[in-house]
């Protein structure tokens, strides 16, 4: 346990939605990719002191002014698209309070000047549209970050899913991995 909230202490109030804080003796941090601190707000990778320095808990999270750590996916789910830092989950999470999107999963599809872009696969009942694709990036926009935001929309019947019924982002990532490698052979 290295995280934690105490309900009735006074130096340790709980959040509702964080994870708490450090318990005493242990030294966390929210990294930045270069291995800088992050600031209070946004998502970095959450490390853990060892005695041979950081080592990854393989999550997102952020923290808040007074030191509240807040899980935000797990960093496999995290996108770096032109030096920005962005959640899969929180984007989804935004895109999924559209009324018109059912289902949606999000990944980092290869691009050849960013590394990786955001890109959405949506399970919808409306019709699909150019208009419709611009409607979502700018509902995802005004309530995100200006960066954080699907550039490509892919409409699709269903989403890939584990045995457990949990979306498996893996599939699509290899999916477009493998049309990326298509067209620069090409």
């Amino acid at each position: 346990v290295v995280l934690v909230n105490y309900p009735g202490a006074d130096d340790f109030p709980v959040k509702p939605g964080s994870l708490g804080k450090a318990v005493p003796g242990q030294k966390l941090q929210v990294q930045r990719g270069d291995g800088s601190e992050a600031p209070a707000g946004e998502i970095g990778e959450l490390m853990l002191w060892r005695r041979n320095g950081w080592e990854t808990t393989k999550d997102l999270a952020k923290t808040d002014e007074d030191g509240y750590f807040y899980h935000c996916g797990r960093a496999d789910d995290v996108i770096i698209s032109a030096g920005w830092t962005m959640s899969a989950v929180e984007i989804e999470n935004t895109m999924l309070k559209h009324p018109d999107v059912k289902e949606c999963a999000v990944i980092g599809a290869p691009d050849p000047t960013r590394g990786l872009v955001v890109k959405a696969f949506v399970v919808t009942d409306r019709a699909p549209s150019d208009a419709f694709v611009t409607e979502l990036q700018t509902f995802t926009r005004e309530r995100l970050a200006q960066h954080e935001f699907p550039r490509i929309v892919e409409f699709v019947a269903e989403l890939p899913k584990t045995p457990a019924g949990k979306v498996h982002r893996k599939v699509l990532r290899d999916r477009e991995a493998a049309k990326a490698a298509e067209t620069q052979s090409a």
